[in-house]
């Protein structure tokens, strides 16, 4: 049973768009310009614990809990529905309904030393996850073409993706400090329920 304070599940379609490949190709190009090379995730990376220690200098870290961390977690709902978009584990963008399931149950107390520490504390993950990254992109083409042709691609490649996304979503809440835990090295590839 999965006790980590971050749950990301995705219900997989049974067959997906084949216009979203393209879409999702002109969305990878657009984000490439406006972000630079790779796909931005060593911003928010970086980003995350930097905005959040700004919040907590500002609230304190029981009130950034309490009352950001809400709304934190909505935001990490969005990056996150858009990073499983970008793996092919969905064909619905951010925003109304989507298979996508995220809770996240906030806890600790962070204060500002803890939130930038999360940089330092996040770099064997984020190693990993990187390197892993580069594997996913590789199933993200295998996925695309798979798609074009069957409408569909292979279990196994979409519950490589599901584990990719599943370690961006703890990793991201962890930086973001709405978590107290350390995210698990955990390739977790099946379903929640």
């Amino acid at each position: 049973m999965n006790t980590y304070p971050i749950v990301f599940d995705v219900e997989r379609a049974t067959v997906m768009s084949r216009a979203h490949v393209l879409l999702r190709m002109l969305l990878v190009i657009l984000l490439s310009c406006v972000i630079g090379a790779g796909d931005g995730l060593g911003l928010l990376y970086l980003g995350i614990p930097v905005a959040a220690a700004i919040f907590i200098a500002r609230m304190g870290g029981e009130r950034y809990v309490a009352e950001n961390g809400e709304r934190t977690c909505r935001w990490l709902a969005i990056v996150i529905t858009l990073l499983a978009y970008l793996a092919f584990l969905t064909d619905d963008l951010p925003g109304g309904d989507t298979p996508i399931q995220l809770h996240i149950v906030s806890s600790g107390t962070p204060t500002v030393a803890s939130a930038l520490m999360r940089l330092v504390r996040a770099i064997p993950s984020a190693l990993v996850l990187g390197l892993l990254s580069i594997i996913s992109g590789i199933v993200g083409l295998i996925a695309a073409l798979s798609i074009l042709t069957l409408g569909r691609f292979p279990e196994v490649c979409w519950r490589f993706q599901l584990g990719i996304v599943r370690w961006e979503a703890r990793l991201l809440g962890y930086l973001a400090s709405v978590v107290e835990p350390y995210p698990p090295f955990s390739f977790d590839t099946q379903p929640s329920h």
